[in-house]
């Protein structure tokens, strides 16, 4: 490390560099690929970055003001910018040499609709938004590999970074949106990746899955239609609140009587909502479900299973249900080839003990599962440090010491796929 290279707050990303220093020096590769160092002079430009855009967060489909800086970081690196992509999405292309394949890296931009309570010096300056899940580290890792990538341009095909808008909405997010702007016609891609980082792994760590790795995630509002009464009448009315909680039970059989034990998936009932006074049995009650799968047929059978439970139990206490069945996020599948690829280019970055194959699955679900019907790829997680606080948690904060580990592994990723 030179001795101007700045300074690593975590020393678990200080082990690191100096483990991967000292068995690259003593490798001797043929060929030169991006190293952790290579990046660790841009750390305070991508900090900087980060952290405005953190105090700056946008909402799904509003992030104007992050998208242009992207835009005008990316034209000032040299890329071909394509603005507007399925909203508010940036596209930035970069060629070199006489390759002909092509490479896509994707980076979310969004933030959540959560009042920040960190208390740290760039917190949100917005109001009941902020940066909750990390996108504003996404969108500062992957500008770190553009601009590395921008002054090497140690590959040789076309590299295009896609710097997509909402994927925090669920359905019709803005995976979607950019598919149907044409994302993959107008900016082929022999494959893509993405990252997303993860609390309660040890930072600079990289975990890899082939096959099924998130889930997929639907969202069910079932409104139980009972009959009002006044509370001192019970045998009047047909009480919808009975109803409901008879059928909250009855629900986490769906799982436990009705998938393969073999198989995995999960039931939560997210909100229960009806009445108004103690002494009036209302005419409603109206639940909000989460339900989430890693295979095609347990997902199908799940929704026929809670179809059915809903309006059976309902009718048994004389009630009707509605409900209201919103399929969301596919199941997110990461191909094997590119898995094991990618893999690969951690174990060579950061070590194998940095670099986990086979991580449990994720019941969490991502958008990049749509980009992964329509190409081969990988989606990766990065951990974000063992302490830290969780995902949308009102607390959460990126780990500016993951920035310049992001970018050098984007960056080698690339330089490797794309090899001259």
């Amino acid at each position: 490390m030179s001795e101007h290279a700045p300074e690593i707050d975590d020393p678990e990303v200080g082990a690191i560099l100096q483990s991967v220093s000292v068995r690259l020096a003593k490798s001797a590769p043929t060929r030169s690929y991006c190293t952790l160092h290579d990046t660790l002079d841009s750390r305070d430009e991508l900090q900087d970055i980060r952290r405005h855009i953190h105090q700056h967060p946008e909402l799904a489909f509003s992030e104007v003001h992050t998208a242009e800086l992207v835009a005008s970081k990316l034209e000032g690196w040299g890329y071909t910018v394509t603005r507007g992509v399925g909203g508010t999405g940036v596209v930035g292309t970069l060629r070199a040499g006489t390759g002909l394949r092509s490479i896509g890296i994707r980076a979310d931009m969004d933030a959540l609709p959560i009042q920040e309570r960190s208390g740290l010096p760039y917190a949100s300056m917005h109001e009941g938004k902020m940066h909750a899940c990390g996108h504003d580290g996404h969108t500062a890792v992957l500008l770190g590999a553009a601009r590395q990538l921008a002054r090497t341009r140690h590959f040789s095909g076309t590299v295009h970074l896609i710097f997509q808008p909402a994927e925090e909405v669920g359905a019709g997010g803005g995976a979607e949106r950019m598919l149907a702007d044409g994302l993959f016609e107008r900016f082929p891609c022999d494959a893509v990746f993405g990252l997303h980082n993860h609390p309660g792994v040890e930072a600079g760590t990289f975990m890899f899955r082939s096959g099924p790795f998130m889930a997929a995630c639907d969202t069910v509002a079932i409104t139980i239609r009972g009959k009002g009464g006044h509370a001192a009448r019970p045998h009047q009315s047909i009480d919808p609140i009975l109803v409901a909680g008879s059928l909250v039970m009855a629900l986490q059989s769906v799982v436990a009587r009705s998938v393969d034990p073999n198989e995995t998936a999960v039931v939560t009932i997210g909100t229960l909502h009806a009445g108004h006074a103690p002494n009036v049995i209302p005419d409603s009650a109206r639940m909000e479900l989460s339900v989430r799968s890693f295979s095609p047929d347990v997902r199908a059978s799940m929704e026929a299973r809670i179809r059915k439970l809903a309006v059976s139990h309902a009718e048994g206490y004389g009630a009707a249900a509605e409900i209201e069945y919103v399929r969301g996020y596919p199941v997110l599948v990461n191909s094997e080839a590119e898995t094991e690829f990618a893999r690969q280019v951690a174990e060579e970055l950061v070590g194998p003990e940095r670099a986990i194959a086979n991580f449990p699955r994720i019941a969490g679900s991502e958008d990049f599962a749509y980009f992964l019907q329509q190409r081969p790829g990988c989606f990766v997680r990065m951990g974000n440090g063992a302490n830290q606080p969780l995902l949308h948690n009102a607390r959460y904060d990126f780990n500016d010491d993951n920035l310049t580990v992001g970018a050098a592994y984007w960056t080698r990723l690339v330089e490797r796929y794309l090899a001259a």
